[in-house]
């Protein structure tokens, strides 16, 4: 079968799952034809992406999360009057997105959390059977529980995660932990997509802290706890648009722009890892067997941080108080059970693909029949 691949450029979740489901796709003998990635004037496309990809990327205007004057958490409503103002782009973007499912021939699409996706299967007539992938679907199962304090967000997110996968024949929901299938919802849970390479890393504890920040404000954050605990070696990855490769800052601080290789080596080595909460990478560090400390920067990721604490992968805070994250590791215990779930991926992803390709062509046969005998 032709896939065609549909990413949300924020962030690098979504694109190393994007890399991993490819793989996972060309090994069982299918095809991607073509990946469409949203694009921001704020963030680039990491390299490391076109480098690890077989098929031709495009890109296309999205929307997208701005964070707040201090570029640190996202804020809703800056975001929602800025994406607003943006609607003549998007709607070209959804044209460009329609035509590109129709020249292609692609005979399934992925959509890997993409809004204008589910904007364009609502806006015209596609034929074409539509699966979402995403840790975001399993807030919609009926089966996940949030504490009273976030089901205010969660309706929020779980508005948004709906526009998504409008006219999509199934769901697959990415999870720390399994759960039964939601055939009302039409929802699977399924393990995370992480890429291989996270497989061949032979861990190790290190002296330093190693994170991620998808908000390159947090920086301050981070330089702020250094200067008050100079002997830490730390070692963060950001996405800033214009600086080097790395950025020194002393002996024992560096900021390095992304890159997914060394990133991983650099997780594989570390002592401990800090992040805002995004849930491929807590995977990573889950299945590397390191202590996280969560800082969420938006709405999802502070649902990502409570499953995440749930089931055993670390602590959350509102800043990046690496002291509360040492102090953590040093009686963290590993889930052992998580790699046993993550190995199971490949083989329960292709096949949750298959179920949910095999109930849309049902439908479709079923319909057409209907009208035939009307």
């Amino acid at each position: 079968m032709k896939f065609l691949f549909i990413v949300q450029g924020e962030g690098r979740g979504h694109l190393t799952q994007c890399i991993a489901l490819e793989k996972i796709l060309r090994n069982n003998g299918h095809e991607v034809v073509e990946i469409l990635v949203g694009k921001s004037a704020s963030r680039q496309l990491p390299s490391f992406f076109q480098k690890n990809v077989v098929a031709p990327v495009s890109r296309f205007e999205s929307p997208n999360f701005l964070p707040s004057p201090s570029t640190k958490r996202s804020n809703v409503f800056r975001s929602l009057f800025y994406n607003l103002f943006r609607t003549p782009a998007y709607l070209k973007s959804m044209s460009f997105i329609n035509r590109r499912i129709r020249e292609t021939n692609a005979d399934a699409v992925i959509n890997f959390y993409e809004l204008l996706t589910g904007l364009t299967y609502a806006m015209y007539p596609i034929h074409v059977p539509q699966i979402c992938i995403g840790h975001q679907y399993l807030f919609l199962h009926k089966d996940f529980v949030l504490p009273e304090h976030l089901k205010i967000k969660i309706r929020v997110l779980n508005f948004f995660s709906k526009l998504t996968c409008i006219g999509a024949s199934h769901k697959l929901a990415l999870s720390f932990t399994n759960m039964d299938k939601d055939k009302q919802h039409r929802i699977t849970v399924v393990p995370p997509l992480l890429r291989k390479e996270v497989f061949s890393l032979n861990p190790t504890k290190g002296d330093y802290i190693h994170g991620y920040l998808v908000n390159s404000g947090f920086a301050e954050n981070v330089e702020y706890w250094h200067k008050i605990n100079p002997e830490t070696p730390l070692r963060f990855f950001w996405d800033r648009k214009g600086e080097s490769p790395v950025k020194v800052i002393d002996e024992t601080l560096s900021f390095y722009q992304l890159d997914d290789k060394e990133f991983l080596r650099q997780m594989s080595g570390c002592k401990a890892y800090a992040s805002t909460a995004g849930f491929e990478s807590i995977c990573e560090a889950m299945y590397l067997g390191k202590p996280i400390l969560m800082v969420p920067a938006h709405i999802e990721q502070d649902c990502n941080a409570f499953d995440a604490v749930r089931n055993g992968a670390g602590i959350t805070s509102s800043d990046f108080d690496l002291g509360s994250l040492i102090a953590f590791s040093s009686d963290f215990n590993p889930n052992i059970e998580f790699k046993v779930w993550v190995d199971k991926a490949s083989q329960m992803i292709m096949s949750a693909i298959e179920d949910g390709l095999h109930y849309y062509y049902i439908g479709h046969t079923y319909t057409v029949v209907r009208k035939v005998l009307q």
